[in-house]
């Protein structure tokens, strides 16, 4: 059976896989699918700043390297997170800053396209990525995508996006977006920390 394309999908879900609250999980950190349920690539955390997400078949899609300041100013300063591809070639970039740095990821593409996903406002459960700021007081942006985020386990606060990608995305551009959801988590759920979310 021919595995789907990950990238031409008009939308994916990334989430935490389910686990049992009672005894150690130790599968992939993320998961991603199709809408349907289909699954399409995992997320395996090397050492809780280096990340592989990779296609069910194996294959190397991203590695993402995660750069903070050390505690206990990490929550201050910046946080930085760079992909490189299975021939470790950097294939793009995403960051953010201030002290809730979940409102908004600036993002590089490997063609060096400047992307920010933008949280509506602190409550939102939606992102939207756009090559403007909506805040700028410019006009309305295009948007080029969505991320909208759901608790799926009210036990565990296990957490699930779904990432809709419009046809103005190419598929490296694609990658990118894929993978800085995979950076919003870590940010909204630090490894190793409690089930807080930001």
């Amino acid at each position: 059976m021919t595995e789907p394309d990950l990238f031409a999908q008009e939308a994916v879900v990334v989430g935490q896989p389910k686990r049992s609250k009672w005894r150690p999980y130790r599968g992939p950190a993320l998961a991603v699918s199709t809408v349907e349920g289909t699954p399409l690539a995992e997320v395996t955390d090397i050492d809780h700043t280096h990340f592989v997400l990779a296609r069910t078949s194996g294959e190397v899609v991203v590695r993402i390297g995660k750069r903070s300041w050390f505690e206990p100013f990490q929550q201050f300063g910046p946080v930085r997170f760079h992909f490189t591809d299975g021939a470790d070639r950097e294939i793009g970039a995403a960051g953010a800053r201030g002290l809730i740095k979940s409102l908004q990821l600036s993002l590089r593409t490997e063609q060096g396209r400047q992307l920010l996903l933008t949280r509506l406002n602190p409550a939102s459960v939606e992102w939207r990525l756009t090559e403007t700021d909506p805040g700028s007081g410019g006009p309305p942006p295009g948007i080029l995508g969505r991320v909208t985020v759901s608790t799926v386990d009210s036990w565990l606060g296990l957490q699930q996006y779904v990432v809709e990608m419009t046809p103005r995305l190419d598929a490296s551009e694609r990658r990118t977006f894929v993978a800085s959801v995979v950076c919003l988590h870590l940010i909204r759920r630090p490894p190793g920390e409690g089930s807080g979310a930001a």
